[in-house]
């Protein structure tokens, strides 16, 4: 077997964890293909005070399970999420925390968030003007973006390289294509990477509706909101969760047996240099950072079978992103596979792209793709195969997973079939 690819070493995903909306692995991804929907009315507060009602919350979350109790008190939703996905991630890879505390000083931690631990950071701040009462010691230090990445080394021993990139809602698959370089580097042998965010609180939630980007209309029938693609979609749900991949040389993975799901090949990332929140309309910043990501893993456009969108169920993001695709695929777009998980798990933002990619690597690797559901009405906009409502058997090769953030962030990785 050959473990180098284009003058780099080989990298592969060899263990996945999550936690979503639709529960953690295997249960998430068996939902997926089942077409589940996640979204609810909102269960962590009353929100009986907003125009939108629903979001795709995490619910009967144990942060025990992997953290001292006393410690889980200390840290934000966001740290929780993800020590438990990465605990999982671990878990399911086949290695133990003496593992990675034995090689240390060559384990990295690459781990996205877009906003940190703000249920943290409400509370402190609420107390404080209301009744005086002082921050405690933990509650603004745990609310950085970065802290979800220090609990991930700290707890698991990890002593490499350890980075957060915080990039709006391409967070996560920014943070994959960086853990790559860094085993392509020589910096690693292994990455923790991912992203994570827990963010439904009743001002966040209000400050997307202020921008008229949820989904409305929606309360009395919360599993039919998110509608990626389809004619009447008008808005996005808010979501929240976290997914780790651990990234691995492939000849690391090989010598010690390990499962290997999928090979990561290539990555990119591009700026719309637009707007603060829309995205351009010619999709030129998506189309780069597709096209680049291509180029990077050295496949061309009409190898690819499928891929994973970003698909936010909004009318702009949908309608530009099929555009983008056509761009760069030409009439080959009308032969791939597209879908949307945030269909059935909504937007977890910071932590969309991680989850996204446990999805491709699910699809690739069992040889299955899940439904982008809700799809009742067709688009002429949107005129490609969206996997519409039902899972489909499909042969994978090679795949994209594709995140578009705030900001004119966009980031693409490419995976394919080992």
């Amino acid at each position: 077997m050959d473990f180098m690819r284009n003058g780099f070493p080989r990298v592969v995903v060899t263990g996945m964890g999550a936690v979503t909306p639709l529960g953690r692995l295997p249960n998430f991804w068996e939902k997926l293909k089942a077409g589940v929907s996640g979204v609810r009315r909102i269960q962590s507060f009353d929100p009986s005070h907003l125009e939108v009602q629903i979001a795709a919350e995490v619910i009967d979350f144990d942060p025990n399970e992997f953290i001292d109790p006393k410690e889980a008190r200390r840290m934000g939703r966001p740290a929780q999420f993800a020590v438990t996905a990465a605990m999982d991630a671990l878990n399911d890879a086949g290695l133990t925390v003496e593992d990675i505390e034995a090689i240390g000083e060559r384990v990295a931690v690459d781990f996205g968030s877009s906003l940190g631990g703000h249920d943290l950071a409400q509370q402190a701040s609420f107390n404080f003007r209301t009744t005086g009462r002082r921050p405690g010691p933990f509650s603004l230090i745990n609310s950085i973006p970065n802290i979800p990445a220090h609990y991930i080394s700290r707890i698991t021993g990890a002593l490499g390289p350890l980075v957060c990139i915080s990039a709006a809602c391409a967070s996560g698959t920014h943070s994959i294509g960086d853990g790559v370089e860094l085993i392509r580097r020589g910096r690693a042998d292994m990455v923790f990477a991912g992203g994570v965010e827990a963010m439904i609180l009743d001002y966040g939630i209000a400050g997307f509706i202020s921008m008229t980007a949820l989904a409305t209309g929606y309360n009395d029938n919360p599993a039919a909101a998110s509608r990626p693609f389809d004619a009447n979609r008008n808005g996005f749900i808010f979501g929240e969760g976290a997914a780790v991949l651990i990234l691995e040389t492939l000849e690391r993975a090989v010598k010690r047996g390990a499962r290997i799901y999928a090979e990561v090949l290539g990555s990119a990332s591009s700026s719309d240099a637009y707007h603060v929140a829309a995205p351009e309309p010619t999709g030129r910043g998506p189309a780069n950072a597709m096209k680049w990501a291509l180029q990077d893993a050295g496949i061309n456009p009409e190898d690819v079978d499928y891929i994973n969108a970003h698909g936010t169920s909004t009318k702009a993001n949908d309608a530009i992103e099929t555009h983008a695709i056509k761009t760069v695929f030409g009439e080959h777009a009308y032969n791939l596979a597209v879908n949307s998980t945030k269909s059935m798990i909504g937007h977890l933002l910071g932590g969309a792209g991680a989850a996204e990619a446990v999805a491709t690597v699910m699809s690739i690797y069992e040889k299955v793709l899940h439904p982008t559901i809700n799809y009742e009405t067709p688009d002429p906009e949107c005129d490609l195969d969206y996997v519409p409502n039902e899972a489909r058997d499909a042969r994978i090769r090679y795949a994209l997973s594709n995140s578009f953030g705030l900001g004119g962030q966009n980031a693409t990785i490419v995976l394919g079939a080992v």
